[in-house]
């Protein structure tokens, strides 16, 4: 009997083998306005990779974009972080932090997360009877904190530039403010775990083009004890631990490992394909962000297929452990999804249907 998309998911998250390669493609509301119909019959003409979708399901509208999503926007969070947004469609940057004067940390405190979330009401109930659905249809379940949980939401509240300075001088001021951080995202992560999801979600962008934002040593100091008191309840409970971060995290994956991360989403050719073969392969489950930069929106139907190609010889096992999880970003154009749909499609089940060897 075939596997299901939950049992698939979770055996290759395990190392136990699988029938297929799973596949997670995000089309962004900014490629959607971009590309409009055209990216409506790609998704028509790719079942696979984008199941159930229907014609006329997703239009681009620019006024549902959302809080920090829409072009020209200033909006002030539950955290009193202003964001502005200069690119409709893509998430916008924080230009006044609220703890950018350490002062100002006396009076104030995090949002209460059983209430409101980062930008909006928080439905829990809500929450439970999307899990539940889920469970009744055996479909895999999960829940996650905001992207931007702890190392981001810091130097949202206190300004990049203020935040190096702080890890370098370390005042108590960022103790505490790690302490508020912790207890607002371990409440969240137990709303999840009392649910009885199979995952939780973590997300943040630990890495720049070709380096981690913060040295190992710095990384340790202040970031790791945040992820182990998050990450170590999901691990306790049966729950895997999936954790995506944008840029270059070789130097943090050992340590991404030892709070607790079971699936690793890293991006693929700031970190190197080679390396992520010979240094995390095999340890953790590989949850690969597919190329956004160069190939995937500038290549050829050629030049995208190979190097899905080589990411699933590479990467790829017939035990599992390995998984794609891209993401599509202007300028990359319509025919240039196709292609990598197609390569996706052709190259899902290389390590069970004979040609892995």
């Amino acid at each position: 009997m075939a596997l299901s998309e939950r049992e698939n998911y979770l055996r290759t998250a395990a190392f136990q083998g699988g029938e297929w390669i799973p596949i997670s493609l995000h089309i962004s509301p900014a490629s959607w306005t971009q590309l409009g119909r055209d990216m409506e019959e790609v998704a028509l003409r790719h079942p696979l990779i984008f199941p159930g979708f229907q014609p006329g399901q997703r239009e681009a509208d620019p006024a549902d974009y959302g809080p920090v999503y829409r072009e020209g926007e200033r909006f002030t969070d539950a955290w009193g972080c202003v964001w502005h947004n200069t690119w409709g469609g893509l998430e916008g940057q924080v230009v006044e932090h609220p703890l950018a004067d350490w002062s100002a940390l006396a009076h104030w405190r995090p949002p209460d997360p059983l209430v409101t979330g980062d930008r909006g009401p928080a439905d829990w109930a809500a929450q439970r009877e999307r899990v539940a659905a889920c469970r009744r249809a055996g479909e895999l379940t999960s829940g996650g904190v905001p992207h931007g949980f702890f190392l981001m939401r810091l130097w949202y509240l206190r300004g990049f530039e203020r935040l190096m300075a702080d890890l370098i001088e370390g005042p108590p001021q960022l103790d505490a403010l790690s302490r508020l951080l912790v207890d607002h995202n371990l409440t969240i992560v137990r709303q999840w775990l009392d649910m009885g999801v199979d995952m939780v979600d973590f997300g943040e962008d630990l890495g720049a083009q070709t380096a981690s934002l913060i040295s190992p040593a710095a990384f340790r100091r202040w970031v790791a004890p945040a992820y182990r008191q998050l990450m170590q309840p999901c691990r306790a409970a049966g729950a895997h631990v999936y954790l995506h971060s944008d840029g270059h995290i070789l130097e943090l994956v050992d340590d991404l490992i030892a709070c607790g991360v079971t699936i690793l989403n890293p991006q693929d050719l700031c970190n190197g394909i080679d390396n992520l073969a010979s240094h995390v392969k095999g340890r953790v489950c590989i949850s690969l962000d597919i190329d956004r930069q160069r190939i995937v929106p500038f290549g050829t139907r050629a030049e995208i297929r190979e190097l899905i190609r080589e990411e699933v010889v590479k990467l790829g096992s017939p035990r599992g452990g390995f998984m794609f999880a891209g993401g599509i970003y202007p300028p990359t154009p319509a025919e240039n999804v196709d292609a990598l749909c197609c390569a996706l499609e052709e190259f899902r089940t290389y390590w069970w249907d004979g040609r892995g060897g």
